[in-house]
């Protein structure tokens, strides 16, 4: 397995690699640039700013060099927020947002898992419906609307909870985010685990497990979830890179200083070096998260062998 790591690991090199090429070109595609403000720039200060950032020079040239400093670790300097590195901006919002997406992330397979078990197992009841149309209201609802509605009833009206701020990750603070982030998981992952939970229970080996007395329990744990899981592993892999990068409505609604912020800001303002830091983050979180995905598989199905 561990061989196996390394092999994924090596062979998504030259996809990231293909990955920062295209970004780095079809930014800089675009019209404007990063000192294309409303108020025309002096000539001679405009002139200056991009000597001091290697904008005067080749395309080639500053591909060149990126790459030289990105195999450093270094993203390069912030071209708005001028005080701060690219680095230094992720190693202050990541973190948060990493807490804020991994709280809803756990959020919603606990609660998934459970919701879509309970329907399966009561298939075409009162039960079943019920979960199936939460389920399907909780997938169409976007978090642009339940944000503002959520800070609104529980922090203005009701008072129970703060309506936005972070408060250091205060845990007052951070239930309305979370829960935001987490109800369209929570429905994609119920009604994911509803289907394959039905299908696993009517496979053979769970009518085997029966078949020898196990009881109820260990039949729907050890045997059918185990099967069913396995298409929720597949889709949170990708969920996980989502979440865990941050979430510009739910960042900006309740004012959580994470990195979900910089995502539209660095595009609009054409701050390259912070596009690509992000679509950087994303890519090696992705390829991470699905790496992770498939060393769990031959941890749940017996069957799935990585030698």
């Amino acid at each position: 397995m561990v061989r196996y790591a390394l092999r994924s690991l090596l062979g998504a090199l030259p996809t990231l690699f293909l990955i920062v090429t295209i970004s780095f070109f079809l930014i800089r595609l675009a019209p404007g640039g990063p000192f294309n403000l409303e108020r025309p720039i002096d000539p001679r200060v405009l002139e200056n700013l991009e000597r001091a950032f290697h904008l005067d020079e080749p395309l080639w040239r500053q591909f060149t060099r990126y790459l030289g400093n990105l195999a450093t670790g270094d993203l390069g300097p912030s071209f708005v927020h001028r005080d701060f590195s690219v680095n230094e901006l992720f190693a202050a919002g990541l973190p948060v947002s990493i807490k804020v997406g991994g709280a809803a992330l756990f959020l919603a397979l606990l609660l998934g898992t459970t919701f879509g078990t309970v329907a399966a197992l009561r298939q075409n009841s009162a039960v079943d419906y019920g979960v199936v149309a939460i389920a399907t209201f909780g997938i169409t609802i976007p978090t642009f609307v339940t944000a503002p509605v959520f800070s609104l009833v529980f922090g203005v009206w009701l008072g129970w909870l703060p309506a936005g701020g972070w408060n250091n990750g205060a845990p007052a603070n951070m239930v309305l985010p979370v829960l935001t982030l987490a109800l369209p998981q929570i429905a994609i992952i119920t009604r994911l685990t509803r289907g394959s939970m039905i299908e696993a229970l009517r496979s053979d080996h769970v009518r085997t497990a029966r078949a020898y007395g196990l009881s109820g329990w260990s039949v729907v744990v050890r045997h059918a979830l185990r099967s069913a899981i396995l298409p929720v592993l597949s889709y949170c892999g990708p969920a996980a890179a989502a979440l865990l990068t941050g979430s510009v409505v739910v960042e900006t609604i309740f004012g959580i200083p994470g990195i979900g912020r910089y995502f539209v800001q660095a595009a609009l303002n054409r701050d390259y070096t912070l596009v690509m830091g992000t679509v950087i983050v994303i890519a090696v979180f992705i390829i991470l998260f699905n790496l992770l995905v498939d060393l769990l598989y031959a941890v749940v199905d017996p069957r799935v062998r990585y030698d």
